[in-house]
């Protein structure tokens, strides 16, 4: 007897229970010593030898097995090799003890058998004749799906063999499953034929398998994807061929995926079908085509890049396939093509559970999905003109790419090493239990396994941790890399073996990519990248990831034409690029900008400094940090249009500032508002220092004969101002002690014009319309009045509707005292002690409906039009002003401004439920979103929702959606101001 081997000897043959090892060895006798040593190389070596004690154990089994692999070292690694790294096998071997013999071939590990003899052995199991063009099963039902089984596991077991321990390639071993695919499912259907007896005839079936069965790249435990195409046979009825052709369909799937004593197989999923699961599951050739012709989406041709026909009859299932291809090598040409690809992929991302996300090995950042998805969408965008990369296969099409120069060369090759490493550790996860599963463990023992299984045996958990990661890294980046780098070495000429895309093929990638006039971009791309100066090389690391950004977004022309604008204006800035290429955020941040707002775009171009600005905080400065900043800059300029240059260049900067910070989503859509308000008041007060004093200087007088305050109003008095509006004002004046009261009115009248004239010069920033229109008697009244004046015309001529309009006003910029004393005066008749009479209402209610009527642009959606439509701002604001002029005089939280604040008084104080302020607050909020976005996104005011599908898009994207999802935005849109606008006609219309 050999001696009992120690402790240690078993740890370093890599078992880790060396006392139930020893046990263990000690049932094999003899036979143990002589393995130890295939023992050690095995994933598992505690499996490995615990299944083969079971085995040993099991009824049936071979008393010679032992002995007979002590003496052929090649059939004992075979077999330990399956048993060390499949659970599930091992399991299998059990039950089936003789079929260890399978793995005694020494030819087993030479080649992979042909597809059509695994076919062969499938059906002869079932009992039907391999040579028929439409074999049916002679074996009773059940020991026909039995027999299916049986004979599915005995093939997988030599071809597990192959790859465990013949390490055989992984392209290899997933068209060998492929092909094991193929012919179960024509078994499985010689089965469903002879359930169906003589109906089978009915019609004539395909099965076209999708996927990565399709693609014959299957892995070892995957549902298995097909399509199903029928023809009615000659002169039968169509609804009965058709019935027939559904119920094969249906028994195939079944037989395959239904548990019996011998196991299951695989679940057969045929939801890519047309219409999905919703959809037929059976279509013939002629109905298959007009919906692919009609409806059919992007995602849906990308599927059908990997169609095959596998199975039933094969010329229809060929002339399916002869019908989609032509389509599907056009689907890159559709509007809106990369948008698309890029959803399904983020789709991919969101659907992965949280727990899982860290550690999936196919859906996850960095995992194949990352490589096919890329691989697919080079072969769409090229493959229309180069039918080499027109293979279903991932590798293979990689190969293609590669070979064909849209992937260089050392790019391919990394990009290979890392899907085959990420499939192979995906084929050894799933043999373990032969489950479908794409989450790497966790558990220390799993971990040690997959890495000793992957060749990992010194220290496998760190090895294959560390090796994962690598990989998971090299996709990411590679991804990025796969669309830009070689437009780059194209338009850029830069030498070398990988410059191989020619302007053609670059200026059709970048049109499959979503830019409108791929030859502009391409002259961009060349102005920025030519040459051998610092600034080029720098660019050349950076846009390929600027160029994903860009075509990421819905008008990636807009951002590149605007990158090269603002890189031609900072290139000779030493700070520019540097900051660029170094800090990952600030240039992330600059690609959203110009590929989103027109409006951040044109403040940027004529600002281009503020780029700095986008690795910096975005809150917005507070009025009086503003005012400082203004009054200083305006007071070192030598004349009154220069001091309000620098003015309204400050405020350019501080529009950029609010701006970009709504696009990120720090600003939320009150404080915009809000922010603007500020603004404005820290712009209208510096200007009017400036304007005080050069009327002043024009006159010859040392001292202002009189002081000015001004007034906001509506949405700028209300701290609610978007990026379009004007700001509407009144302006105040009062002589100073002793001044001349005729010369002081004329001072205050040349002053308030001097404001509005250079506010309004033309130059590189927005002109800020300061409106008069609102003060007493609109533009027939005096520009200035006293509070005097005011107060006169208050108590003789006002009406309902000019309470209404000081409900927004807001004395802020100006002398203080003045200030104070014109709150004082208006706020009676805005706040009246006993709410408005009914005869009040009647007549803001009539003005509201006439409004309504005739200030509605002709030809606007009143669905969609932001300020004057059903549940827009108009409704919104006239509800909570009603509530205002009725109830403020006894509800003091009702005297503000704001609309969202008195919303919530109204609510605290029982005027308005919980529920109601909410729905009307939640579409305040939203329509004022939408119009800020809108107007970004244009450049210019807006005040209804887009229709061009590009700017809805934008809008979609400024406001948080996903891309491509600008059809839920407006679904959202219309849900919410309907129920607004069923609140307005209850509460505002009574």
């Amino acid at each position: 007897m050999p001696a009992e081997p120690s402790n240690t000897a078993l740890i370093r043959a890599g078992f880790q229970e060396p006392d139930r090892v020893r046990q263990e060895l000690s049932e094999l006798g003899e036979h143990a010593a002589p393995l130890l040593s295939t023992f050690s190389r095995t994933a598992d070596p505690d499996l490995a030898l615990s299944s083969l004690v079971r085995m040993t154990a099991s009824p049936g089994a071979d008393p010679e097995m032992l002995a007979e692999l002590v003496d052929d070292e090649g059939t004992a690694m075979r077999l330990l090799s399956v048993l060390g790294a499949s659970e599930a096998l091992g399991d299998h071997l059990v039950r089936r003890p003789e079929q260890w013999r399978e793995l005694t071939d020494p030819h087993l590990g030479c080649s992979r058998p042909a597809a059509w003899a695994v076919r062969a052995q499938l059906l002869e199991a079932v009992g039907a004749d391999a040579r028929s063009d439409c074999p049916v099963a002679s074996l009773p039902d059940g020991a026909a799906v039995d027999a299916l089984r049986v004979e599915y596991r005995r093939i997988l077991l030599r071809l597990a063999a192959r790859d465990l321990a013949h390490h055989q390639s992984l392209d290899d071993t997933a068209a060998e499953l492929a092909d094991l695919a193929a012919g179960t499912l024509d078994a499985a259907l010689a089965v469903a034929r002879a359930r169906l007896g003589e109906d089978w005839r009915k019609c004539k079936l395909a099965v076209v398998a999708m996927g990565k069965c399709g693609g014959h790249e299957l892995n070892y435990v995957s549902d298995v994807d097909v399509i199903f195409v029928h023809e009615v046979a000659e002169g039968v009825d169509e609804n009965a061929g058709t019935r027939a052709a559904a119920q094969l369909a249906s028994h195939l799937i079944q037989i395959c995926s239904e548990h019996t004593g011998e196991g299951t197989i695989w679940p057969v999923d045929a939801a890519l079908r047309p219409e999905g699961k919703a959809g037929p599951l059976v279509r013939t050739l002629a109905s298959h085509q007009g919906y692919y012709e009609r409806w059919a989406k992007t995602w849906e041709f990308q599927a059908l890049l990997k169609a095959r026909p596998v199975a039933g009859d094969l010329v229809l299932g060929r002339a399916f396939v002869e019908m989609v291809q032509p389509m599907v090598w056009r689907v890159a040409e559709r509007e809106g093509f990369v948008l698309d690809v890029q959803a399904m992929r983020r789709r991919v991302i969101d659907h992965i559970p949280s727990k899982e996300a860290a550690r999936q090995l196919k859906l996850g950042s960095g995992g194949l999905r990352d490589v096919e998805f890329a691989v697919q969408l080079l072969q769409l965008v090229h493959g229309r003109a180069d039918e080499r990369l027109r293979t279903p296969t991932t590798l293979s099409a990689l190969a293609e790419l590669t070979r064909g120069g849209y992937v260089g060369r050392e790019d391919g090759e990394a990009l290979h090493e890392a899907y085959s490493f990420l499939r192979s550790l995906e084929h050894r996860i799933q043999l373990y239990q032969l489950r479908r599963i794409h989450v790497v463990p966790e558990d220390e023992g799993d971990l040690r396994r997959l890495g000793r299984s992957m060749g990992f045996f010194r220290e496998p958990v760190q090895l294959l941790e560390k090796t994962w990661h690598y990989h998971r890294r090299e996709v990411r980046r590679l991804h990025e890399k796969l669309f830009y780098r070689p437009l780059l070495e194209s338009v850029a000429r830069i030498p070398g073996p990988d410059a191989r895309l020619t302007p053609e093929q670059a200026e059709t990638r970048l049109m499959a990519l979503g830019y409108a006039d791929p030859r502009a971009a391409l002259r961009h791309l060349e102005a920025m990248t030519s040459g051998v100066s610092r600034s080029a090389a720098i660019q050349r690391t950076l846009l390929p990831v600027m160029l994903g950004w860009f075509a990421s977004s819905p008008d990636p022309d807009a951002g590149l034409f605007g990158f090269r604008r603002i890189s031609e204006a900072l290139g000779k800035s030493h700070w520019y690029l540097r900051q660029l290429r170094d800090e990952g955020q600030v240039a992330q941040r600059l690609a959203r900008v110009l590929s989103t707002s027109r409006y951040a775009t044109d403040l940027l171009e004529r600002e281009p400094q503020g780029v700095r600005m986008l690795g910096e905080d975005l809150t917005p400065l507070s009025a009086e940090a503003l005012t400082a900043e203004m009054r200083a800059t305006a007071g070192r300029q030598p004349s009154a249009e220069d001091a309000v240059r620098a003015v309204r260049a400050v405020r350019r900067r501080e529009l950029f500032r609010i701006s970009a910070g709504d696009l990120f989503g720090e600003t939320d859509v009150a404080d915009v508002g809000r922010a603007l308000a500020r603004l404005t008041d820290a712009t209208l007060e510096a200007t009017l220092d400036v304007a005080s004093g050069e009327i002043c200087r024009q006159r010859g007088v040392a001292e202002p004969p009189a002081r000015l305050a001004i007034v906001a109003m509506g949405r700028y008095g209300g701290f609610e101002l978007s990026y379009g509006s004007d700001a509407d004002v009144m302006f105040v004046y009062e002589p100073v002690p002793g001044a001349d009261s005729h010369r002081a009115a004329s001072f205050a009248q040349a002053v308030a014009h001097e404001l509005r004239r250079l506010l309004a010069m033309p130059g590189s920033d927005p002109a800020l319309e300061v409106d008069a229109g609102l003060r007493p008697e609109g533009k027939q009244g005096p520009l200035v009045r006293t509070v005097e004046s005011y107060a006169s015309y208050y108590a003789k001529w006002s009406q309902v509707w000019e309470a209404q309009a000081l409900l927004r006003a807001d004395a802020t910029v100006g002398d203080p005292d003045l200030r104070r004393r014109f709150t004082e005066l208006i706020d009676p008749l805005r706040f009246p002690e006993g709410g408005i009479s009914v005869d009040d209402v009647v007549e803001i209610r009539r003005i509201k409906a006439r409004v309504d009527h005739e200030r509605l642009p002709r030809g606007a959606d009143p669905h969609t039009h932001l300020k004057l439509g059903r549940g827009g701002l108009a409704d919104i604001e006239w509800t909570v002003q009603l509530l205002q002029l009725r109830h403020a005089g006894a509800v003091p939280g009702l005297r503000t401004p704001m609309t969202l604040e008195a919303l919530a008084a109204a609510a605290e104080a029982g005027l308005i439920s919980d529920q109601d302020a909410g729905t009307l607050e939640s579409a305040w909020r939203l329509v004022s979103h939408v119009r800020n976005a809108a107007t970004q996104v244009r450049g210019k005011a807006v005040d209804q929702l887009p229709q061009d599908a590009k700017e809805k898009a934008a809008v979609a994207i400024v406001l948080g959606y996903e891309p491509g999802d600008s059809d839920r935005m407006v679904n959202d849109y219309l849900r919410t101001t309907r129920r607004a606008h069923a609140v307005v006609e209850r509460i505002f219309w009574g």
